[in-house]
């Protein structure tokens, strides 16, 4: 347990999206549909606009518009709404290489840079985008950014053992770390039986590719929720009522180091 009194420690709380919001995520991930093909194996990914493409999945396959689908999940969540929905799931190492993986982002930069984990799930969601040929991302318009950092903390998985140990390492990084808490109390444990570090950057993460190289290169950080140079494709829903898609410029894409 945590001391709720330790300067830094604070709860991360789920709030209701406005109704247009939603709607932009439920575009959005309803638009992912279209990248989907009968016999993939997909990476699914974890959080509130990709569950808009469970739900069209679902309905696809209740139709029998998509056939021979599987799926791997990224978190116990996801696991459990896909088994409720009816789609079929695999265990990754059973699956091997996937089609396709479709997941939102917390934020998404011209040059389809991410920042993921909000929800707790990114190491799992790493791996699974590793393992997919193709990576779909889908989001409502206020997650788009100019640089990354400008709205939303970079969460970094850590494990137990000496978490504490770290917290002036991410200060040294020009950042303010902040473990997430549960809202009933107590460090926020992962699907893995790790802890999230949220670090915040004010105005921006200057340099996300030395960020990420020097958070991988610490022992005890497990992974980091930048997702750099990963994206094939953003969906992003706007408030036109329509989708908005960027494909990734294989020349250009990447993190920018200033």
């Amino acid at each position: 347990m945590v001391d709720p009194s330790m300067p830094g420690v604070a709860e991360v709380k789920e709030e209701s999206a406005p109704a247009d919001v939603d709607s932009e995520k439920r575009l959005a991930g309803e638009a992912a549909l279209g990248e989907v093909s009968s016999g993939m194996k997909l990476g699914l990914g974890t959080g509130s606009t990709v569950r808009f493409f469970f739900d069209a999945l679902a309905r696809a396959l209740a139709t029998e518009e998509l056939s021979d689908i599987v799926g791997v999940p990224t978190s116990v969540s996801t696991q459990k709404r896909c088994l409720e929905l009816g789609i079929p799931l695999i265990d990754l190492d059973r699956a091997g290489e996937l089609d396709l993986a479709v997941d939102g982002a917390d934020e998404v930069t011209p040059q389809l840079d991410l920042i993921k984990g909000l929800g707790g799930a990114l190491v799992r969601e790493k791996i699974v985008v590793q393992a997919a040929r193709r990576f779909v991302v889908v989001a409502d318009s206020g997650k788009e950014v100019g640089r990354l950092g400008e709205r939303s903390p970079v969460p970094v998985e850590v494990i137990p053992f000496g978490w504490t140990s770290h917290l002036p390492f991410f200060r040294s990084l020009g950042c303010e770390p902040v473990p997430r808490e549960e809202q009933g109390g107590g460090l926020v444990s992962t699907d893995n039986g790790n802890h999230v570090i949220d670090l915040h950057f004010s105005p921006r993460i200057e340099n996300p590719l030395g960020l990420e190289r020097a958070l991988k290169a610490r022992a005890g950080v497990v992974e980091t929720g930048l997702f750099l140079g990963m994206a094939d494709r953003v969906l992003i829903g706007t408030r036109s009522g329509g989708v908005r898609e960027t494909p990734s410029d294989r020349g250009s894409k990447g993190a920018s180091a200033t």
